[in-house]
């Protein structure tokens, strides 16, 4: 067996056994494009040999997407199938894991009318809100992985040889994911352990605000009373441990949903709807998005925060620090998946319920009531840097430094 098969079968075994640690009897639900159909061929066979009960594949193609979105008539894109939602729906019910293996090229959508992007992102959204609210109250195990293809490759190592480009990223996943450990499941588990440590700090000091500088940035966040830190490792309803992102450096809460005020500069370009959205800054007023500007994207980014009522406040906030691996490595992934585990970030759209005491328990509107955003989407920006300074602000207004000169401060 070559070296290369060698890591992607540890990588697949990763990804089964911590990712969604699949369990005996269960079923597992798999969402990949074709280029990742030999990573995928191995998640199966791991996931058969750990127990599974069955193994459901969903494939997508990135050529048979351009395609529709360049010559489907309109009205597709303001449909969803029915058939697919309640699969999902179903699949929840019956306690199956889901594992999303990213591959798409970033730039797969550019040129298409931001209208159809926007309209289809929408429609997917609803349809699929049963869904998303199951995940994000981690009802469920899931996780989100990814695999290297030509186009991707191409866009991230472009000064490459062509024929060399593919391994190059493969390598670059590898490293990230900890699979050229000896032991990537026992080098997961420290560093879970790691990642609990900043997560205890954080929810001993109950911090009220948090404050943002940076150059282009200058921002203050709330956070609601019984708000909570998490990171790396999650639980489901049934207290099976699972890592929602492999691979991840980030702990993270939700911000009170009218506390955000200020302006934020992203520092890295973001990969939404097939289109590059870069250099771009986002001004809040007591929650509310009330500017965009963008060098490169601005018309994707306007209908992103026009998606919904939601999609016009903040979901999460996330800390990263700048000597994260990832960010050490220098490589710009153009996939937030990676980018967003080299920087501090923030996401549009909707909260997690399990960032709140008792929250995987609350209704919507429970949720609502105790300052959470309710969103079709969920969008994660980037906006960490070696220059940027975090102050935590208690409630009695005292300030302390939690991120200093882009790493942590205690």
């Amino acid at each position: 067996m070559s070296e290369f098969q060698t890591m992607l079968e540890k990588y697949a075994e990763l990804a089964v056994k911590v990712g969604v640690n699949i369990q005996k009897g269960q079923v597992l639900a798999v969402y990949a494009q074709l280029d990742a159909a030999e990573f995928v061929r191995l998640v199966v066979k791991k996931a058969y040999e750990a127990g599974a009960h069955n193994v459901i594949v969903n494939w997508d193609d990135d050529v048979v997407s351009r395609t529709k979105y360049d010559l489907a008539p309109e009205e597709v894109f303001n449909e969803y199938p029915e058939y697919r939602a309640k699969e999902r729906e179903e699949l929840v019910d019956k306690g199956a894991a889901f594992m999303a293996v990213v591959s798409s090229s970033p730039d797969l959508l550019k040129g298409v009318a931001p209208e159809r992007i926007a309209n289809f992102q929408k429609v997917a959204g609803k349809a699929l809100v049963k869904y998303r609210q199951a995940v994000q109250s981690d009802k469920v195990s899931w996780t989100v992985v990814a695999a290297a293809s030509p186009a991707w490759a191409a866009k991230v190592f472009p000064d490459v040889p062509a024929e060399n480009q593919v391994a190059t990223l493969w390598d670059a996943i590898f490293k990230a994911v900890r699979v050229d450990t000896e032991n990537p499941v026992e080098a997961w588990k420290k560093h879970d352990e790691t990642l609990h440590e900043k997560v205890k700090y954080l929810n001993e000091k109950r911090y009220a605000k948090l404050h943002y500088t940076a150059p282009g940035t200058d921002l203050t966040i709330e956070l609601p009373k019984n708000h909570l830190w998490c990171g790396a490792g999650s639980i489901n309803e049934k207290g099976i441990e699972f890592m929602a992102n492999m691979p991840t450096e980030e702990v993270f809460t939700v911000p009170f949903k009218d506390g955000v005020n200020g302006t934020v500069a992203s520092t890295k370009p973001l990969s939404y709807g097939g289109n590059i959205i870069d250099q771009f800054s986002i001004t809040f007023e007591n929650g509310r998005i009330v500017e965009v500007k963008a060098r490169e994207g601005e018309e994707v980014l306007k209908h992103l925060v026009e998606t919904d009522e939601g999609s016009h406040y903040l979901g999460e906030v996330a800390l990263v620090p700048y000597q994260s691996p990832i960010s050490q490595s220098n490589i710009l992934f153009f996939n937030t998946l990676f980018d967003e585990n080299a920087s501090n970030h923030l996401a549009i759209g909707s909260a997690y319920a399990f960032c709140i005491e008792g929250g995987k328990n609350m209704s919507p509107e429970e949720l609502k009531e105790n300052g959470l955003n309710e969103s079709i989407t969920h969008v994660d920006f980037m906006i960490g840097s070696a220059e940027m300074d975090i102050d935590g602000i208690t409630a009695d207004g005292k300030r302390e430094p939690v991120f200093r000169g882009g790493n942590w401060a205690f």
